[in-house]
């Protein structure tokens, strides 16, 4: 490991403020802080950690994730294997584990406890109160995954509540993800362990869950954008909050990450320590993170900056070592083998037909553009030939979901409105949570045709329409590319560009369409074995 002196000015996140030092750095560690009368251009200050991220979600290994992320002045992320473990169960997790410590990058993994995460969907995987206790006795694993099935928690599910004291039992914070709990049911939600959640819309509703006693993380990620609704509670409540992304798209993660969000939050008028408290200092506090803190006889783990308004990253240490300066990364990837489920036969675009039912209605997913939630609707179909078919022209497309584990099982078919596709149709084996195949086409041929490109890949993403077919081939769990973020960033712009011109409305097709079976979130959903209705918390007809 260097040694080395740097003289900056040092942000001193306990005594909010800053001074000019010279920092001296031997075998990884910071070992003096020395006042100095020199002037000092820059700025030295902890660095930043994504408190709830799903790494499979940016489509790249540990590795990859890390070597982008480091250029933004990330040092750690709180990470939950959630997706990769539905698709290979503790197989998975450890993948993980094993990938990440192949990069100096300060990974703090979870032991997913929702998989999968209802009863209503059919996963690659399962992981009992064993398979998750186990994972908990790991040094490796630094808490218990976000606990989605908050209904369980509520009404005392044995098991769900054997690993969260599984997880109290060995000192380790449980996440939580309660989207829409308010009043006392929150507070019986905390009170059974739960101590972060990321799923807030509103400040009441954070207000509510800080009163019982959480910490709020405060998520803007490609998909969920939650930062405008809950800013003020970084001033409201300094020392409660943090940042996250949840789930982080390549091509954004090449512009931007926590980064953005402390511009962001100085652009509006928030304390600027109060930012980098919530940015820096709460989530290795929370999880017990082995982050340095800019304290004599921390690891070296800190970013130069140009300022404490623009906070253009210069430079990023860990453990002492520059793993990113002037805007590249100095990680070299040496990534885990592939690793994968997927056991799908091909489809015919004959399976993915709906007779039609006369006199009845449609109960139609309505999407929303930059949210997890969808609405219920009741619409007519259009008919033809005895079926209930698609129709563009109203925005009123077929989406189904195929069972990537089970070639013998048959797909489920639903109708959604807001993707806007006038041509074409799009697929992939990105679907959260059970990440099955979802697909939202035009017509059966062109839904059939999506559908197959991504089997034939054995998981991908894949665009269809005006006669060409554009993929994305995701070799990890049908989740993550063995790719640098670059090159994956750039064929996923390529797969959106190609759905802005088949006609979508959303901003990320692909996004939305990857959780039209998130059956955790309001309020209608599909997943491979039919339409879930949130509300029910139950399977209900397609018809009306």
């Amino acid at each position: 490991m260097s040694s080395f002196k740097l003289f900056a000015n040092v942000v001193d996140l306990s005594a909010r403020s800053s001074k000019p030092a010279a920092m001296i750095v031997e075998a990884g560690r910071i070992v003096a802080i020395e006042a100095t009368e020199k002037a000092c251009p820059t700025f030295v200050l902890p660095g930043f950690v994504d408190s709830h991220v799903h790494i499979e979600s940016s489509m790249l290994t540990p590795g990859h994730f890390a070597q982008a992320a480091v250029v933004h002045g990330t040092v750690a992320t709180v990470s939950d294997p959630h997706e990769i473990a539905n698709v290979l169960g503790v197989k998975g997790v450890r993948y993980m584990l094993e990938d990440a410590k192949r990069v100096p990058f300060k990974f703090a993994f979870g032991a997913p406890s929702c998989v999968p995460a209802t009863a209503f969907e059919s996963a690659g995987a399962a992981l009992d109160v064993t398979d998750v206790t186990k994972l908990l006795d790991d040094p490796a694993i630094y808490y218990l995954s976000e606990v989605m099935n908050f209904p369980g928690v509520l009404a005392n599910d044995p098991d769900l509540h054997a690993m969260i004291q599984a997880a109290k039992q060995r000192g380790k914070p449980v996440d939580g993800h309660a989207p829409g709990l308010r009043g006392a049911e929150a507070r019986q939600y905390a009170d059974a362990g739960i101590t972060t959640d990321h799923e807030c819309f509103t400040l009441e509703e954070a207000e509510d869950k800080l009163n019982a006693g959480m910490t709020i993380q405060i998520r803007e990620g490609s998909a969920a954008k939650n930062f405008e609704a809950l800013w003020p509670l970084i001033d409201r409540y300094p020392g409660r909050v943090m940042l996250c992304s949840d789930d982080k798209h390549p091509d954004e993660l090449i512009r931007g990450h926590i980064d953005a969000l402390v511009r962001r939050a100085i652009a509006i008028g928030c304390d600027p320590y109060n930012v980098l408290i919530a940015a820096c200092q709460v989530p290795v506090r929370h999880y017990g993170l082995p982050v340095g803190q800019l304290k004599v006889g921390d690891p070296a783990d800190f970013i130069e900056v140009d300022s404490l308004t623009e906070f253009r990253v210069l430079r990023t240490f860990i453990d002492g070592e520059t793993v990113a300066e002037q805007g590249r990364s100095n990680i070299e990837v040496d990534p885990a083998g592939p690793v994968n489920y997927f056991e799908c036969g091909r489809q015919s675009a004959q399976g993915f037909a709906v007779p039609d039912r006369p006199d009845a209605k449609l109960r139609v997913i309505g999407a929303i553009d930059g949210q997890l939630v969808t609405n219920e609707l009741a619409m007519e179909p259009t008919r033809c030939d005895g079926l209930a078919v698609a129709d563009p022209s109203r925005d009123i497309l077929k989406l189904v979901a195929v069972n990537r584990y089970d070639a013998r099982a048959k797909p489920a078919v639903a109708f959604v409105h807001g993707f806007g596709l006038q041509r074409g149709a799009i697929a992939g084996s990105v679907g959260h949570d059970s990440h099955n195949i979802l697909a939202v086409g035009t017509s059966d041929q062109d839904l059939a045709e999506a559908v197959n490109a991504v089997i034939q890949e054995r998981g991908g993403l894949a665009a269809v329409g005006d006669g060409s077919i554009k993929t994305l081939a995701l070799d990890v769990g049908g989740l993550m590319s063995v790719r640098p973020c670059e090159q994956v960033a750039r064929d996923y712009e390529a797969l959106c560009k190609m759905t802005q011109e088949l006609g979508t409305t959303l901003a990320s097709a692909f996004m939305t369409l990857s959780f039209m079976g998130l059956l955790v979130i309001p309020q209608l959903k599909l997943s491979d074995r039919g339409l879930f209705d949130f509300n029910r918390f139950d399977l209900v007809d397609l018809w009306v």
